[in-house]
């Protein structure tokens, strides 16, 4: 089911949440009649660490756009989410990277998750109305993950979220440390696992036992011109698009598909926004589309047929990531060979994205923000993460420097212009 995500540190700055509580919630706001969570605002601990001090209070936030300083407490949470009148709320929590290498500082964060969700308890004021969601903290030490997933459980909530992953951790302890988490918080309540949207990951993650997700990937991927279908990637950048008149997908009933052609998204996508609110979506619906088809596979009881045929779709000659194969063995779920060794040959699937070009690494790279992985991609994922290539400016002068960077824009200006052509 669709559900919309509210940040409530920046609802707080604008519009602010007294505002929405004047008009009656962000639902009546923003008119969206259906279910919506917001988060604590506990994440900017993490993607604002530069601009945040964090004690047993609260977490201090200096404003990235007017410098003003804002204090948020458990209980200051607790208030603004209530205002903001969402559905799901997540109780405030202490995170860190998952790529921390202390572990006393993640030892930490977890105790203080634990006391924290306790005062989010006693401050919460519409416990009957809204759901409040603890966050399991404690890295990738599996010990500490199943203690604080014991002491949640004690508090009985109405769901539990998996906290701190999506940071750059390895996709092999990215899993092992969602299928530890959710073996054992309760099977009759919501399990969400926070920042994660590769379609991969989300059907694997169903796989050992999640329900729920979010993740920015979707649209932001749409604005470099990446489609999600049922065959993989398509890089609708590719002049092989230029005049292609069929639709993304012939079986996708999303707006943009029953309306533009990839031809006409190849033009767009090079160089307007539009193109990249098309593609957005598309994606959405392809996310949507990939959730009813897992829910409907899992009531009709052929899940484990429906995982093998979408991995065989995704990765038609059978190279696909190992982590996903052994993760699914873990639950029984047996994909029909160990991954195959990708030869170097061009890619079988028409629709798979070609390697990033050099300015397109570029742009991936000035979109990682600070947490490595902005809260919405899982874990480090070879297929999406390219490593960027040594600069000139290691080896050349000032004057050199300056002179390879005129020469890079004019080599992207032709580049843009043969892709338009």
């Amino acid at each position: 089911m669709p559900l919309i995500l509210g940040n409530t540190y920046h609802l707080a700055l604008r519009p602010t949440t007294e505002l929405l509580d004047d008009c009656g919630g962000l639902h009546k706001f923003m008119g969206w009649r259906r279910a919506m969570l917001t988060d604590s605002g506990g994440f900017q601990m993490v993607s604002l660490l530069k601009l945040a001090n964090i004690t047993e209070e609260g977490v201090t936030f200096q404003s990235p756009s007017d410098g003003s300083k804002m204090l948020l407490t458990p209980e200051k949470s607790m208030q603004l989410q209530n205002e903001i009148g969402a559905d799901i709320m997540m109780a405030l929590d202490d995170v860190v990277s998952s790529t921390t290498p202390s572990r006393e500082r993640v030892e930490e964060a977890m105790h203080r998750t634990l006391r924290w969700i306790d005062r989010c308890i006693s401050a919460h004021s519409r416990p009957t109305a809204q759901n409040l969601f603890g966050i399991v903290q404690g890295g990738l030490d599996l010990d500490l993950r199943a203690h604080c997933c014991e002491e949640l459980i004690k508090r009985d909530l109405p769901g539990y979220a998996i906290g701190g992953l999506s940071g750059g951790e390895a996709k092999d302890q990215f899993w092992r440390v969602v299928y530890h988490c959710a073996m054992r918080l309760p099977a009759d309540k919501p399990r969400y696992c926070m920042g994660v949207g590769y379609p991969i990951d989300l059907v694997v993650c169903v796989a050992l036992g999640i329900d729920m997700f979010d993740c920015v990937y979707p649209a932001r991927t749409a604005r470099f011109g990446v489609a999600l279908t049922d065959g993989g990637n398509m890089q609708l950048k590719n002049k092989k698009f230029k005049a292609d008149l069929s639709p993304i997908e012939n079986d996708c009933s999303c707006a943009t598909c029953t309306s533009f052609t990839r031809a006409y998204l190849h033009c767009l996508v090079c160089k307007e926004q539009t193109g990249a609110r098309l593609v957005t979506i598309h994606n959405i619906a392809y996310m949507m589309r990939l959730g009813k088809r897992m829910r409907q596979a899992i009531r009709d009881d052929v899940f484990p047929e429906f995982v093998r045929g979408f991995f065989q779709k995704w990765y038609p000659r059978g190279d696909w990531p190992q982590w996903c194969y052994d993760a699914l063995a873990q639950v029984n779920i047996n994909l029909p060979h160990p991954p195959v060794v990708a030869a170097k040959e061009p890619a079988a699937n028409p629709t798979a994205a070609p390697p990033a070009s050099r300015d397109e690494q570029a742009a991936a790279a000035s979109r990682v923000e600070s947490a490595g992985g902005a809260h919405g991609i899982g874990g480090s994922d070879p297929g999406n993460e390219r490593g960027m290539e040594g600069g000139m400016s290691k080896r050349a002068s000032k004057r050199g420097e300056k002179k390879a960077e005129r020469a890079e824009k004019k080599r992207q200006r032709t580049e843009d212009k043969a892709t338009t052509e």
